[in-house]
């Protein structure tokens, strides 16, 4: 038998011994140059050498910076540290991300014979799952259940929350769960004591600290979002718009409980996008299918989700109105960490194109325009630019509210004609398949989820559309029509460039 030599069997530099290695992900805004100030500080207050490196990561969340930290005793002679981490040679991995955690674990960072990895649980979406036109977020329990066979020990919360409750960043938080790990030889004190050396922040850089200690200490559960119940309708406003309101919550009552569970927030996703008439329109396009459909009623229960999104489409006017909403600027003023003490500037870029600006436009005209190609090239050279707009200047959110105050104008305009020619086209195609083919209808109902967004999105959702639809025309007398619908639609949101529907296509036309 021969035995070849092993890692473990090389001569070992004495002056490698006793180093605590220690690497951390995280991304830009997760303080992770803080923390590793922190750690490097820690170290050398309790009579460790210390030398910590970072690479950078790149911008929009499709890498991350790699900070590693190596530390040994001074007393044990002058140590030989590394700049980078190494596979298979890491003690401490903490990543600020989930799915950084999952990165370290395939990078090969964590092992189970000696890594501790302590992660945050909360997700910040990459570009890669941001782009994807359907679902695209990565499973983060196959993540945990990976990091549970991956590492000698695994310590994971959402730190993420914790810091933001106590007004803090997770740097500080993963901090207290590195103390409650207790795999570096200092006390609970001497961590504190790093941060408040830095100055800057200290009282609620401890809050989020304690907070991460003692997740990481007692094991606290992960929370888990309440389900969602029926919400009651309230409304407040003039008397007689309220009747108008009550009456057609009325209506909602005596359609079938599962259509009704998605008929009631479509019903006030549509009237917050246009008015009162328009929610009647809603529930009467409902009715229609309903009369049409049986039990357990699944066409008329998707029919309800999608025909509200098709109404509340996203254009100009409504898009305005986004940005000026009071809750809005609520929401990112706590992203920011506003207080009141705070002035919030807030910048909105606009790039409207020539489409969206016809779209404006009274119907009749608004189509001769769109026809005209030197109209357009006009309204182009006008309006397609880049445009930053303050909303906190009064000039503005002026600018923004009168826009999206044009709600009366919205029915008059080009875009509202073409949205409605359009949903009616989908219906009607769904609907003609129902005689023959129920499961078809429903497939068919549901594509609909491929129309999105806004400007080139929105063009790009429009035209896959089309095509599925197309390609379903080709199969609808097959008894897996209903099957071919779902793969093609499925297909549609795998990817932006519209690849994968491509080669469904195909498959479709090779045994035709």
């Amino acid at each position: 038998m021969t035995v070849h030599p092993s890692f473990d069997s090389r001569p070992v530099d004495p002056a490698t011994q006793g180093i605590i290695k220690l690497a951390l992900l995280a991304v830009g805004g997760q303080g992770g140059g803080v923390l590793t100030g922190w750690i490097e500080d820690l170290a050398r207050a309790n009579g460790f050498a210390a030398q910590a490196t970072s690479v950078a990561g790149v911008a929009q969340r499709t890498g991350a910076t790699v900070y590693y930290v190596e530390m040994a005793p001074a007393s044990h002679g002058t140590p030989i540290f590394s700049l980078m981490p190494a596979a298979g040679d890491v003690d401490i991995m903490i990543t600020a991300e989930l799915m950084e955690a999952g990165r370290s674990i395939i990078r090969g960072f964590v092992t189970p014979d000696r890594t501790t990895l302590i992660t945050s649980t909360h997700r910040s979406l990459a570009v890669s799952e941001k782009t994807v036109p359907g679902d695209g977020i990565a499973n983060g329990a196959e993540v945990l259940a990976a990091a549970d066979i991956a590492a000698r020990r695994v310590i994971a919360a959402d730190f993420d929350a914790l810091a933001i409750a106590q007004g803090s960043v997770i740097s500080a938080s993963l901090f207290g769960a590195l103390a409650a790990a207790e795999v570096l030889p200092f006390p609970k004190e001497a961590f504190e004591a790093a941060i408040a050396k830095g100055g800057k922040g200290v009282e609620p850089s401890l809050k989020a600290f304690a907070a991460g200690f003692e997740a990481a200490r007692t094991g606290a559960p992960e929370t888990t979002p309440a389900k969602n119940l029926p919400r009651k309708e309230t409304a407040e406003g003039p008397a007689k718009l309220i009747a108008e309101w009550s009456a057609l919550t009325a209506r909602l009552d005596r359609l079938p409980p599962e259509v009704a569970d998605l008929a009631r927030p479509g019903l006030r996703k549509v009237v917050d996008f246009q008015d009162l008439a328009y929610g009647r329109a809603y529930l009467d396009r409902l009715d229609a299918i309903l009369a049409q459909d049986r039990a357990p009623f699944d066409l008329t229960r998707e029919a309800a989700k999608h025909i509200a999104n098709a109404m509340a489409y996203d254009d100009i006017i409504r898009v305005a109105n986004e940005k000026t909403r009071a809750a809005r600027m609520t929401r990112i003023a706590g992203e920011m960490g506003a207080r009141d003490r705070h002035l919030l500037h807030v910048t909105e870029f606009l790039h409207p194109r020539a489409e969206e600006i016809v779209s404006l436009l009274p119907a009749r005209m608004g189509a001769r325009w769109a026809a005209n190609p030197r109209r357009m090239a006009l309204v182009d050279r006008l309006f397609n630019k880049g445009r930053r707009l303050r909303t906190d200047s009064l000039r503005g959110f002026l600018t923004l509210h009168v826009l999206g105050g044009l709600k009366g104008w919205r029915p008059k305009t080009l875009r509202h004609a073409t949205e409605a020619a359009h949903l009616d086209a989908w219906l009607a195609t769904a609907l003609g398949y129902l005689p023959q083919n129920y499961d078809l209808a429903v497939e068919l109902i549901r594509c609909r989820r491929l129309v999105k967004g806004y400007s080139d999105t929105h063009a790009r959702g429009l035209s896959k559309f089309d095509k599925v639809l197309s390609a379903i025309a080709l199969v609808k007398d097959r008894d897996d029509a209903a099957d071919w619908a779902r793969r093609l639609r499925e297909a549609a949101l795998k990817d932006e460039e519209g690849k994968a529907l491509d080669g469904a296509i195909a498959t479709i036309r090779s045994f035709l």
